[in-house]
């Protein structure tokens, strides 16, 4: 009897230990799937976002604008972008890093788009799910640089540009510094856990290239250079749709957790960075909330401005994302009201040099992007970059300052150039008689409101 009873408690053990890893994978697919809608919601914030910060002229402009991004950077990051993202870490070359997990070969193996992991693989839930989410980065510094550039820009120049950015060049910037075998990892402990630079920095500062080759608004700068504010129609849906993108960073910020199940995770029983370093939820439970705080306040001080405030609440998340995973929360807190207060300085200052960011995207992506990756090397130098033995790569200021002049370049220069391309072409830019009159009016064949605008009258003083 007591043979068999042994006999049965070793097959329970067996069959115990066999579902352990099949329950993670469950849980890991399931995990990156509910990722995907709560990132849409961040393109659902962006699209209430600009159509409010637009002139009731060009509403629907903004919004189409907005849905097409969408639109076309996904079958853009499925056909090239996730070829991309595991050939490149190494750099040019298209070499396996370290870890074996990049490189042509590899790429090819798993990210053209007529291998079993790029279909429906029923073998296979994972491949789709974590590409998906991917998916959704790359839609997402689409949606960040279609801000900026509202009220002016002309749909077929945006889509090429939106598809150059969300499918290669954020692509590439992730493939460097947002991967284990990133040479910007490898070499100079780069730490970028949540993508303030491979994320908002490529994206913000693409904008900015492209603004300097599309030139402000009609109407906004008088001839003494002084700026006038051309406010949008709808504030209320506009810091709705902040609150939206909010919402959708954290799905946004799920996403960059590698949870145990998946074949890649050097963890199969934690979560972990995609660098391969330990973490928790709890860490981003702590630190997201820390930082939107922190951001809300510190622009709440400086401007009582409820737009400013609420950009501040997406500047703190971004002012700690890069290193969510690594600081105690009192610093997240810290450091997104850094952020949150210099955002109207930052703004101001480019409004003065002439650049007509309608939504302040190069600000609280661009440089608060900077200010996010820096702060890294400020409050955490020293952590190991990777996962591994003693004498991996770690965090320092200079790693951390190196990857802040790549993920500038990588979005500024193929931003500038390729606007200056579609400006030769007459791609670019509106004709003035259509942004006077408005572009619902002269490209949309609805209106977004039939009725009129019901505005409400104060009592004279």
């Amino acid at each position: 009897m007591e043979a068999e009873l042994a006999e049965l408690a070793a097959k329970v053990a067996a069959l115990e230990g066999a579902s352990g890893p099949a329950t993670n994978t469950i849980f890991a697919e399931t995990f990156y799937y509910l990722t995907i809608p709560l990132m849409v919601i961040i393109h659902a914030g962006f699209l209430a976002y600009e159509m409010g910060a637009s002139r009731q002229k060009n509403v629907l402009a903004s919004g189409i604008k907005n849905i097409l991004a969408f639109a076309f950077v996904v079958p853009a990051f499925y056909f090239i972008g996730w070829w991309i993202y595991w050939a490149f870490p190494a750099g040019i070359s298209l070499e396996a890093g370290p870890n074996g997990i990049s490189g042509a070969e590899y790429a090819s193996e798993i990210a053209w788009p007529w291998v079993e992991y790029m279909g429906p693989n029923i073998s296979d839930n994972a491949s789709g799910v974590f590409w998906g989410a991917f998916t959704l980065f790359a839609a997402t510094t689409a949606s960040i640089f279609s801000g900026a550039v509202i009220e002016r820009i002309q749909v077929v120049g945006f889509i090429l540009l939106a598809i150059v950015l969300g499918a290669v060049a954020w692509v590439v910037a992730a493939a460097w510094g947002w991967h284990a075998d990133g040479w910007l990892v490898q070499q100079y402990g780069y730490h970028d856990f949540g993508a303030a630079g491979v994320v908002h920095m490529v994206a913000g500062f693409f904008a900015l290239g492209v603004l300097i080759n599309l030139g402000p608004r009609i109407g906004k700068y008088n001839i003494d250079g002084t700026s006038n504010d051309l406010s949008g129609h709808n504030l209320p849906f506009t810091l709705t749709g902040l609150m939206l993108i909010i919402v959708g960073f954290f799905g946004f910020l799920m996403a960059c957790v590698i949870v145990p199940g998946e074949a890649w995770s050097w963890y199969p029983d934690k979560f972990a960075t995609i660098y391969g370093t330990p973490t928790t939820l709890s860490t981003l439970a702590f630190n997201i909330l820390m930082g939107f705080s922190g951001g809300i306040i510190g622009a709440w001080m400086l401007t009582r401005d409820p737009f400013w405030m609420m950009s501040g609440a997406l500047a703190g998340i971004i002012s700690c994302a890069a290193g969510l995973d690594l600081f105690w929360p009192p610093a997240a807190f810290a450091i997104g009201f850094i952020g949150g207060a210099a955002l109207k300085p930052i703004a101001s200052i480019l409004d003065g040099l002439g650049i007509d960011d309608a939504v302040g995207a190069v600000t609280v992506h661009g440089f608060i992007g900077i200010w996010g990756v820096m702060a890294v090397g400020i409050f955490a130098a020293g952590y190991p970059a990777l996962q591994g033995d003693a004498g991996v790569a770690t965090t320092s200021l200079v790693g951390q300052g190196i990857g802040v002049g790549v993920m500038f370049c990588l979005g500024f220069i193929p931003g500038l150039l390729l606007s200056l391309v579609l400006r030769i072409l007459g791609l670019l830019r509106v004709p003035e008689a259509a942004e006077i009159a408005g572009l619902d009016t002269t490209k949309v064949p609805v209106s977004a409101y039939p009725e009129g605008i019901a505005i409400s009258s104060q009592p004279a003083e």
